[in-house]
């Protein structure tokens, strides 16, 4: 709409131009008509007409000359740029690029030519469709930034209600767990399944911890970089597929790299990664996990050989809501982009992804 708008008023807006245009000339060679009346006019002849008519010409800016182009006189210029010469001869230079000089015939092989130029109110109108261009632009733009912003509002709200009102769902029956275990301790059950089962529980608080935290900034800690990524891909690696085969590496050279961290949500969001590098893995296949450091940032690549993400939705995996699975809200790589560039000021995106060949995820973390 604003478009059709804009159009229109070019439209319109040239249109009456050209029309207030061929007026002016009109007015200019009645200009030149005037002068030659007053030239030509006998001593008793009556020429109040044609002197009204030039003294009434106030926006107009005009120069006439002889036929030997000496400046006989101008009209509507700034008096005191017009005192010097070479301006009105530049000015006059400009005038005939801009329109075609009027001569006009005076009689007795004399004749005058007359230079001019569009009028101020003339020239104001040429450049008041761009401005309103320029404010519907600047309308449509701030419409789409509020409707946006607006949008993201409302669905980071719906995510943050949603991730606060898991981990309380989670909460009820994790203390209820909590005392069972004690429970089954009291009571000597297997001690291996005592302990794996606490592993367990333990890994639920840390799932209840995290979702608490989506919505809020959280707290950033000291952490040694190289420890958290390692404890994530171990974790993961003993309870994936055996068909899938993960690794992490690391420069032996590498010193401890200690950054502002939060744990849980960090650990999140490379399991998160890996998690989705296992379902793009159709059969047999294998994950690795680089950490890099570089002058001024260090780098954690995720690399597996799946089926690949085409290049159109490279960028749209990261919006809510998006899922190629079957189950799913489609919030995970939403929420890790949340998590590394709001929380931590880092980048997470796709370095690489070939079909059939597998995907890069890279995030990149300030020193």
């Amino acid at each position: 709409m604003a478009a059709l708008i804009g159009a229109a008023t070019l439209w319109y807006t040239e249109t009456f131009l050209s029309e207030l245009r061929a007026e002016e000339v009109k007015r200019v060679e009645r200009f030149g008509e005037a002068i030659k009346a007053i030239d030509n006019a006998g001593q008793h002849e009556n020429i109040t007409f044609e002197l009204s008519f030039i003294t009434s010409n106030n926006t107009i800016p005009i120069i006439t000359t002889d036929k030997d182009g000496n400046i006989v006189q101008h009209k509507n210029l700034d008096p005191e740029k017009a005192r010097d010469e070479a301006w009105l001869r530049e000015r006059m230079r400009k005038m005939e690029q801009e329109a075609e000089p009027i001569v006009i015939d005076i009689g007795k092989g004399q004749y005058s030519i007359i230079y001019y130029e569009n009028s101020l109110l003339l020239t104001k109108l040429r450049y008041y469709p761009i401005v309103l261009l320029i404010v519907i632009s600047l309308f449509v733009v701030i419409a789409y930034i509020a409707f946006s912003n607006s949008r993201k509002a409302e669905q980071n709200r719906v995510w943050n209600g949603l991730a606060k009102e898991t981990a309380h769902q989670i909460g009820t029956p994790l203390t209820s767990l909590v005392g069972w275990m004690e429970l089954l301790r009291e009571k000597q059950t297997e001690p291996v399944m005592v302990e794996e089962m606490e592993k367990d529980i333990a890994r639920l608080k840390t799932i209840t911890e995290r979702f608490s935290k989506i919505g809020s900034q959280p707290k950033l800690d000291e952490y040694i970089l190289q420890e958290v990524c390692s404890a994530a891909v171990m974790y993961l690696k003993s309870r994936s597929p055996r068909k899938i085969e993960i690794n992490y590496h690391e420069p032996e050279e590498l010193p401890p790299l200690k950054l502002a961290l939060n744990k849980p949500l960090f650990e999140w969001v490379v399991e998160n990664l890996i998690r989705n590098a296992i379902d793009a893995i159709e059969g047999k296949g294998k994950i690795d996990v680089y950490l890099s450091a570089h002058p001024k940032y260090v780098r954690l690549d995720v690399v597996d050989t799946g089926k690949g993400i085409p290049v159109n939705l490279q960028r749209t995996i990261f919006r809510p809501g998006y899922t190629t699975k079957s189950r799913g809200w489609g919030l995970g790589l939403s929420l890790a982009k949340r998590i590394i560039e709001d929380y931590h000021g880092g980048r997470i995106f796709v370095a690489r992804s070939e079909a059939g060949k597998g995907t890069t995820f890279r995030i990149q973390l300030k020193k």
